[in-house]
């Protein structure tokens, strides 16, 4: 019960990164590790920023699904299971979708 409270503010927390980044008027980075880029290398500011949130969106959404199908299932081993395969597994697929947003809509020079 308590674990499904954490992942839930979790999601929360995700969901909240995908609507500041999506809203955001300046470039966003994808991690906070990464400098922003400048707002004249990026092709389009609006969707180099929705394309980030809605990724973040996502990745809240399958925290959510993991939840759901955690709590279907009825047992504490099974859904600790679950949550992590829907916290990590989503991880390098953001980082890959990351490179291709980056390869698409920077500007190299």
């Amino acid at each position: 019960m308590i674990f499904g409270i954490v992942m839930g503010i979790c999601a929360l927390i995700m969901f909240g990164i995908g609507v500041f980044q999506i809203t955001r008027k300046e470039p966003i980075a994808f991690y906070t590790g990464e400098k922003a880029p400048d707002k004249t290398m990026v092709r389009s500011v609006k969707t180099w920023n929705k394309r980030h949130g809605f990724m973040w969106l996502i990745y809240g959404g399958v925290i959510i699904v993991g939840i759901i199908v955690g709590v279907i299932v009825n047992s504490t081993v099974i859904f600790t299971v679950i949550e992590c395969v829907c916290l990590l597994v989503p991880l390098p697929l953001m980082a890959l979708y990351h490179k291709k947003l980056v390869s698409d809509y920077i500007i190299s020079q």
